[in-house]
């Protein structure tokens, strides 16, 4: 079973990796052509698209180093290695996409108040081409964004350009048979929103990570519930449980028992019971009554 879930593990970690470098390629070949074209058509809104995507290309290159450092080994100095440097990474990607939402904001605004004729045809091509280059990538990630903080900042900035490309795609064909410019920062301010609203529960939970919080996904109260359930344990406290990176969970409690001839067979129950509640690194002190009256917490 353990074999089983440790080439599962590899597999991942594989699939992952050649995800990210895929995506690597495949955006940046992208922003060579939409610069290009920006240029060409001396379109402005392609021009910002393609320096947008350059910065989740770097965002998708920051995660793939994070991913990387992460299975670095432990040293005296890093005593957990480099594993926390995926927690950074999804927060300064949320913090990335929070500075695209206001670019576009101010780009659209700036359209409405000053508007300019487009060559809507053209964008609309390469806008096209965009959606493709972006969904696919997304869907690289899709399958295992849930799992890993660091994974989900990837998708949801491959996600927010399919959205930019699509909004784009959609004003140039409108400006091709209507005229009508002002759809263009219409349809990136909608855009905007949506990102806003996709990129905020990165944000938050990448933010309680970094300051130690309990992940989202592990409730203190049920984990104490899980530990209580077994007969042999009177209470628990100085239970504190934080990340060590956006896949790997880590906890320390003191545990009261009865006597401490059963320490050894209660630990290995726990560390079972907490495996499973996705909690891999734990650290248990057990004492009996007597002793945790003379540290101040008497039963």
């Amino acid at each position: 079973m353990a074999h089983n879930h440790e080439h599962q593990h590899n597999h991942t970690v594989e699939s992952l990796n050649k995800a990210f470098i895929t995506g690597i390629i495949l955006n940046l070949s992208f922003v060579l052509i939409e610069f290009s074209a920006g240029f060409y058509f001396n379109s402005l809104g392609l021009l910002s698209d393609a320096g947008h995507n350059l910065g989740d290309v770097a965002s998708l290159f920051l995660a793939l180093l994070a991913f990387r450092l992460a299975k670095v080994r432990a040293n005296a100095r890093y005593t957990y290695g480099y594993k926390k440097s995926t927690v950074l990474v999804s927060l300064l990607n949320a913090v990335i996409l929070l500075i695209a939402v206001g670019a576009i904001l101010t780009e659209s605004i700036e359209k409405i108040v000053n508007p300019r004729p487009v060559e809507g045809g053209a964008i609309a091509w390469v806008a096209g081409i965009g959606v493709f280059v972006n969904a696919f990538t997304a869907m690289l990630f899709m399958r295992n964004q849930e799992k890993d903080l660091n994974v989900r900042g990837a998708y949801l900035h491959m996600a927010a350009d399919t959205l930019v490309s699509v909004g784009v795609l959609i004003s140039g064909v409108v400006i091709s048979y209507t005229g009508w410019y002002v759809i263009d920062p219409i349809i990136g301010i909608s855009v905007a929103v949506v990102i806003l609203i996709s990129t905020w529960n990165l944000l938050h939970e990448s933010i309680r990570l970094s300051l130690d919080g309990v992940p989202i996904s592990i409730n203190s109260e049920d984990i104490k519930e899980i530990i209580s359930e077994i007969p042999e344990v009177i209470s628990i406290h100085h239970l504190h449980i934080w990340a060590i990176s956006t896949t790997e969970n880590a906890m320390t409690a003191h545990i009261v028992i009865p006597n401490l001839d059963e320490m050894e067979e209660l630990k290995h129950r726990i560390k079972d019971k907490l495996q499973e509640a996705g909690i891999s690194h734990v650290t248990l002190e057990f004492e009996t009554e007597q002793m945790c009256c003379k540290s101040g917490y008497c039963i």
